[in-house]
């Protein structure tokens, strides 16, 4: 079993899923469009209700924010939509990494990986190149998404599919 923390972004799902469904194993297995902020989390590790409770005074000292998906990127073998701003995003992966530094995101195989919600996972760079060029067809006149970041969810896969246990709400915008 796997638990993983990500913004959920629904509205992305008309744009990516046709994608996503196709070239992202994760959303055949019930993982929406999202923004990941640490995965896998504390791997090994049972998440009790102290974690829980602990991500849940972290989150709710982080503001809600809006954002929109701007550009399409890539990684070798990831296809991507890059958030903008995405220091909110690179703010609540440091503050889960301060946390449990034991826990860093994809287990610290790639470096700094900058915020995305990816599109499509290919082995080869030619099919790479081929849903990336069928991609941006798709996106033609309907970038940038805006979206809001209003919560992180807890998910895991222990029933096979990824399943939401936990809704930790981010903190309120500020009145003026």
């Amino acid at each position: 079993m796997q638990s993983v923390l990500v913004i959920p972004v629904p509205e992305a799902e008309p744009l990516v899923a046709p994608f996503r469904n196709r070239y992202d194993s994760s959303a055949a297995d019930a993982m929406p469009a999202h923004i990941t902020i640490n995965a896998p989390l504390l791997p090994g590790v049972k998440i009790d209700s102290g974690i829980i409770k602990t991500l849940a005074r972290k989150f709710s000292d982080h503001q809600s924010f809006d954002f929109s998906l701007t550009a399409i990127n890539r990684f070798p073998g990831v296809l991507y939509l890059e958030p903008d701003p995405d220091r909110p995003f690179r703010d609540l992966i440091e503050a889960v990494v301060k946390e449990f530094p034991q826990s860093p995101p994809y287990e610290g195989k790639f470096g700094d990986v900058p915020p995305h919600l990816t599109v499509a996972v290919a082995v080869d760079k030619d099919t790479l190149d081929e849903i990336d060029r069928q991609f941006a067809v798709a996106c033609a006149g309907k970038l940038p998404i805006r979206a809001s970041a209003r919560e992180v969810w807890l998910m895991d896969n222990r029933d096979i599919r990824w399943i939401r246990r936990v809704s930790f709400r981010l903190a309120g915008k500020a009145l003026s």
